[in-house]
């Protein structure tokens, strides 16, 4: 990443890092000048010019850094794309978050390198812009040597975790509201173009059912419009048809073939319709008994057009009931126009999640595992959809898009327990202690911030007093979230974590 910006007024000077190089950095205010010489040995000075790279989001972590002149900036990649954290400068600008303690400015790295881990971000100059880099090894003897910093680097430290979290929320709610918007735009992909087919088809269906109710109601004789109409009435009463698909085309050339043999053509696709409702030829020739052979195919033509007219109406019902559904697992999902704590039903939660995360799932097989006395329990529900969506993505991502998901949900003494189980590759055993670290992933750059788990973990268990453990290997990895029922119940869950 490039940016340009006006030169600082003291350009750094290229050599060995001094003691005055220190003197203007605030982490390292009131130290002896012993403190001061032995910090000038430990560090080793680096020059940037405008637009370099210091480090790299995902490269392990090697040095704690010092900004002695200029600025840094921090970024993170997001989807593809950079997204701007931090800014960090010696030229006294107004910049970044309310709150950001001055301190902040000066130093930087020391989160991954305390944790050793690798960089959470990409650190890149603007404009020419000096720094000092301290190992591990001297960050740790600095800390020893010179105690005071830890005065100023410990709530720098605090406010970064806190900053980084808030963010992560933010994005977060982002998120949610992209995976809502992408989960309504397929679900209601089809049920709207069939409201859309039917409402197209339904003006010209009623042209003809108006027209031939008319010759029908002319031509046809009182007796023969009743029984009609009463045969029409015994098709409406079944069932939809559970023929598999060969015995119904089967069945369908079965009544061509009678149409054929009494000589008519009825309108549209009326074999298609009665093999639908489950009618056979037999039917047909106990209708074709009640109706003079001359008036037969009139009849079957406004049976055609009556049948055809009620299955756009029915299309459209049906998908006006799905959007309604979906429109209710979305009001689920997000919890609109509730209060934010309530009797929160599990299972709704993980379905309306489901639902929401559908265009995910793709070729994963979901088991459900649900028991039929699992209670409603006090929480907050969009929160615990939060935590649904990162365990239900994370565990997707883990199967890259398909193996089985098997979703359980049961009481067990005072405590609710949602198990989320894949069937992918496993958390490697050396990392398992870590997933619910702040900044952990195991995920590429730029497809993870590693604070999914952590906010998971904090909502479960300081929000709602639960716990949240993990079991992994080889093809079975499952999370286990424990909520109590009430409050009574809050230790006997936190005590199933501990034992587990």
């Amino acid at each position: 990443m490039t940016t340009s910006s006006p030169a600082p007024s003291k350009p750094p000077v290229p050599g060995a890092l001094t003691v005055v190089d220190l003197h203007h950095n605030q982490l390292f205010a009131g130290l002896s000048p012993d403190q001061y010489a032995w910090l000038a040995r430990a560090g080793v000075p680096r020059d940037l010019v405008d637009g370099e790279v210091l480090f790299t989001e995902g490269e392990p972590a090697r040095a704690f850094v010092v900004l002695i002149a200029g600025e840094l900036v921090i970024t993170t990649n997001v989807d593809g794309r950079d997204e701007v954290l931090a800014r960090h400068t010696t030229r006294g600008e107004a910049l970044d978050h309310e709150g950001k303690p001055t301190a902040a400015n000066h130093f930087t790295g020391e989160l991954p390198l305390l944790s050793d881990d690798a960089y959470i971000a990409t650190a890149t100059s603007v404009g020419p812009t000096r720094v000092a880099l301290y190992s591990k090894d001297a960050f740790l003897e600095m800390i020893v040597r010179c105690p005071q910093v830890c005065q100023v680097l410990l709530p720098v430290l605090a406010w970064r975790i806190h900053a980084s979290e808030a963010q992560a929320g933010q994005r977060a709610t982002v998120a949610a509201l992209g995976t809502l918007a992408a989960g309504l735009a397929h679900e209601l992909n089809n049920p709207a173009a069939a409201v859309a087919r039917a409402g197209g088809g339904m003006l010209s269906a009623l042209d003809t059912l108006e027209r031939l109710s008319q010759d029908w109601g002319s031509q046809g004789t009182a007796d023969e419009r009743a029984h009609l109409g009463r045969f029409v009435a015994d098709l409406r009463s079944r069932p939809p048809s559970r023929l598999g698909a060969l015995d119904r085309s089967a069945l369908e050339d079965e009544f061509t073939d009678w149409f054929d043999d009494h000589d008519v053509e009825p309108v549209g696709d009326l074999a298609d319709a009665l093999a639908g409702r489950g009618a056979d030829v037999a039917w047909l020739d106990a209708l074709a008994d009640e109706i003079a052979p001359d008036r037969l195919g009139i009849a079957l033509d406004y049976l055609a057009a009556s049948l055809a007219a009620r299955a756009l109406a029915t299309d459209a019902t049906e998908a006006g009931e799905r959007i309604s559904a979906i429109v209710r697992d979305a009001k689920a999902y997000t919890n609109l126009d509730r209060t934010p704590e309530q009797a929160v039903d599990l299972v709704q939660g993980l379905e309306a999640t489901l639902t929401m995360l559908r265009s995910k799932l793709g070729d994963v097989e979901v088991v459900r595992e649900y028991a039929d006395d699992v209670p409603r329990i006090q929480a907050f529900p969009s929160e615990l959809n939060q935590v649904w969506t990162n365990l239900i993505d994370n565990a997707v991502d883990a199967m890259n898009g398909r193996g089985v998901l098997t979703i359980g949900v049961r009481r067990e003494r005072q405590c609710v327990i949602v198990e989320i189980a894949d069937s992918g590759s496993g958390i490697p055993s050396d990392v398992l202690p870590r997933v619910f670290a702040p900044f952990f992933t195991t995920k590429d750059v730029g497809k993870g911030t590693g604070l999914g788990l952590h906010l998971s973990h904090r909502i479960v268990t300081q929000r709602h007093r639960g716990s949240i453990n993990v079991r992994s290997q080889p093809g079975l990895t499952r999370f286990t979230v424990q909520l109590p029922v009430d409050h009574d119940s809050e230790v006997a869950c936190a005590l199933g974590d501990e034992e587990a």
